[in-house]
């Protein structure tokens, strides 16, 4: 298996756009933590200009990251609390020619799919003004989100959650991808796209769901003129554009695992032919027993130590995960842990936004964690030498 080492993050992304020139996909599997994010920071300064103002005189990269939420922003509208809307950054360059481009009908046939609410965009907004003849100052675009309607038609604007908040700006994002596909002349400058974990903590159905989604916009298009980076930390949703783009795009794609060698800080890129992978188990343990040190615990962690438990059942020829909890079938504290393990790795949690644990169950998830590290010793390389402490947010 190829393995290549790079010093830092501009001369990986380099390596990324070399890729490109030959193929049209990069799919990158990297935990989180590693540089995925930073990566794709990187990616696009190779292709930007800035001037000695700092503006951006040239750019080739229409990327979605964390940071892309940021260009959205909501304005709640303290006065009067009866129209909240999410205004859109007027500035950036990802919102080149909206109302042109009917962007509403486009990012709504998309929304359909994740979605059950309306909405609109407001390309007129203005600051309330005391007289008519004078209108007040040019406010951002802003969108305005609603499920009913008054009885004379009029939408009752409401505030969605932050889960479907992130929805709507992924299929904003997917709507512009389209634009890109289909040639449209406010996207002209767009070389590649790079895509970072469109969305955090999918469960299965969605993982597939939206891998699905994406490369369909790909299929559609009569020419795929674009080179695309995909990079995930999510097994399932790295296996699905697998199978996606080896049906579709044959031969067209690169796949890598990215790894960081933390005590020289270098990063290697490892070639990856499967289809899920390789040692990402152990990758996921090192990430949970991270996450086990701090407080940011999630109940989707559990799906993630299910996993690791299940192919450790599998490799010691085990019927069930539960003998890698268990000390023996009358283990009582084992008992009710695998019930843990149960309940919280299926429980009907948000499909997009990630639910913080209590307190206790906390305890419960570092105590499954410990015990689990304790009884099947890993390289220790991989792990703090200090044992996980029952740690306690007061203190």
């Amino acid at each position: 298996m190829d393995v290549a080492s790079f010093s830092d993050l501009p001369t990986l992304a380099q390596r990324v756009r070399e890729d490109l020139d030959k193929k049209k996909f990069v799919l990158l599997h990297a935990y989180n933590g590693v540089g995925k994010t930073r990566l794709s920071g990187a990616f696009r300064d190779l292709g930007r200009a800035v001037n000695a103002d700092g503006e951006t005189t040239r750019r080739d990269t229409l990327y979605f990251n964390a940071y892309t939420e940021d260009l959205f922003s909501w304005d709640n509208d303290l006065t009067y609390e009866k129209k909240r809307v999410l205004q859109l950054n007027s500035d950036s360059k990802f919102f080149a020619g909206l109302r042109d481009l009917e962007m509403e009908v486009k990012i709504g046939k998309l929304l359909e799919r994740y979605a059950d609410f309306n909405f609109y965009i407001d390309y007129d907004r203005r600051e309330p003004s005391d007289s008519p003849d004078e209108p007040g100052d040019p406010l951002p675009p802003a969108v305005t989100f609603f499920r009913d309607r008054e009885e004379n038609g009029d939408p009752i604007p409401i505030k969605v959650s932050r889960g479907e908040e992130n929805i709507f700006i992924w299929c904003f994002f997917l709507a512009i991808v389209q634009l890109v596909l289909d040639g449209a002349e406010a996207y002209r400058w767009v070389k590649f796209v790079y895509i970072d974990d469109p969305i955090s903590s999918l469960d299965e159905h969605n993982a597939i769901v939206v891998a699905n989604h994406l490369i369909q916009l790909y299929r559609e298009a009569e020419k795929v003129e674009v080179g695309t980076v995909i990079s995930t930390h999510h097994n399932l949703f790295f296996n699905v554009l697998h199978y996606e783009l080896k049906n579709y795009f044959k031969g067209k794609a690169s796949q890598y695992v990215l790894g960081r060698e933390r005590l020289t800080n270098r990063y290697d890129l490892r070639q990856q032919l499967g289809d899920t992978p390789a040692f990402h188990h152990v990758a996921a343990l090192v990430e949970l027993d991270k996450v086990a040190r701090g407080q940011a615990i999630q109940t989707h962690h559990f799906n993630m130590l299910r996993a690791v438990l299940e192919k450790t059942a599998l490799f010691h020829g085990y019927t069930h995960f539960g003998a890698c909890i268990k000390k023996d079938p009358g283990d009582a504290d084992g008992v009710l842990h695998q019930r843990f393990v149960d309940l919280l790795s299926h429980g009907k949690y948000s499909l997009y936004e990630p639910v913080e644990m209590g307190d206790e169950t906390k305890r419960f998830f570092r105590k499954i964690v410990r015990d689990f590290l304790d009884r099947y010793p890993y390289n220790k390389a991989l792990f703090p030498a200090d044992p996980i402490a029952d740690a306690d947010p007061a203190q």
